[in-house]
């Protein structure tokens, strides 16, 4: 692979995420024999990709988040090591950032790096979780709607940058509940009233998705319930793991430093758009995470208004 801009994390990976029968579909791939990136080439890339190369990695901090909540949860396989190496790639762009903009090489190289690293970290587990969680799953849904409508809409790494923003801010507001477990429980799964909403939400992609809980089951009444034991047993753990994740403001202040889209307005993804991602793109993977949880406590649609009623004017005042 030759990488003509530092825009995403995909030039390592063994995954390859596409579009199938209108929905976004991750396909098992292989790594590339090598990886090539001439500096003279990616420093003058234009900089709204330098820019969304910095969104997707900065989308590590929700993802990682997500995996360790699925490992209490769930019981899914997690690697510190492999979280190490992420967190390397997070590091390493976050030192690069103030030097992206005056095209210095140096930062230029750390970027790539940093992307390259993260491509590596899925290869190691043989799927994207380690550089994919709610944030993407809010991208996708975003993707596929503008396609549906043909259009293509901001880069991937930009949607991703702008996911984060609201994946941190649905964190700080799951991390701000007393959860009514007691309540949650009372959860039953009525699949036909749901798959009427899938096929509102998604239109030609529903088939896809409505095929995808069939298989995992995810939304089942056992499933969900048994999750929210789990919840209930490990709250305290993932408090901890809420309260340790960087404020909104400080990715928002990262990518308004390259120019980049922070808001969902900036790329064109209004509030009904939004909350609906909130609502449903966690269908898109059987992949637990931030957005199953709202689901699971019952609370998505209160996480959803939340956000659409507060959503800041600008982003000085990200709240």
């Amino acid at each position: 692979i030759v990488g003509t801009a530092p825009s995403m994390d995909g030039f390592t990976s063994n995954v390859a995420a596409m579009i199938t029968r209108h929905a976004k579909t991750t396909y098992e791939a292989h790594m590339p024999a090598a990886v090539i990136g001439d500096l003279d080439i990616l420093a003058a890339a234009p900089m709204d990709l330098i820019a969304a190369g910095v969104g997707d990695i900065l989308g590590k901090y929700v993802c990682l988040t997500d995996w360790k909540i699925a490992h209490l949860v769930t019981g899914e396989y997690f690697c510190d090591e492999v979280e190490a190496l992420v967190r390397e790639s997070i590091e390493k762009v976050r030192q690069a950032v103030p030097g992206l903009k005056d095209r210095d090489q140096k930062a230029i190289a750390s970027l790539m790096e940093g992307l390259v690293l993260s491509g590596i970290a899925m290869s190691y587990i043989g799927n994207s979780r380690p550089a994919s969680g709610s944030e993407h799953h809010l991208s996708h849904y975003w993707e596929m709607q503008f396609l549906q409508h043909g259009e293509h809409g901001a880069w991937h790494g930009t949607k991703v940058g702008t996911g984060t923003i609201v994946a941190l801010r649905l964190y700080r507001y799951l991390g701000n509940l007393t959860p009514d477990f007691a309540r949650a429980r009372n959860y039953e799964f009525d699949e036909i009233t749901w798959a009427e909403k899938i096929k509102t939400a998604y239109g030609a992609a529903a088939p896809s998705v409505i095929s995808l809980e069939e298989k995992c089951r995810k939304n089942s009444t056992d499933s969900v319930i048994q999750s929210i034991h789990k919840l209930e047993e490990n709250w305290p753990q993932i408090q901890t793991l809420i309260a340790v994740l960087p404020a909104a403001e400080d990715i928002d202040a990262l990518l308004c430093s390259l120019d980049a889209p922070v808001k969902p307005a900036d790329i064109d993804v209004h509030d009904e758009m939004l909350a609906d991602s909130i609502l449903y793109a966690k269908e898109l993977r059987d992949r637990y995470g931030l957005l199953q949880i709202l689901y699971d406590l019952g609370i998505k649609e209160e996480a959803a208004a939340d956000l659409t009623n507060s959503a800041p004017t600008n982003s000085d005042n990200l709240t």
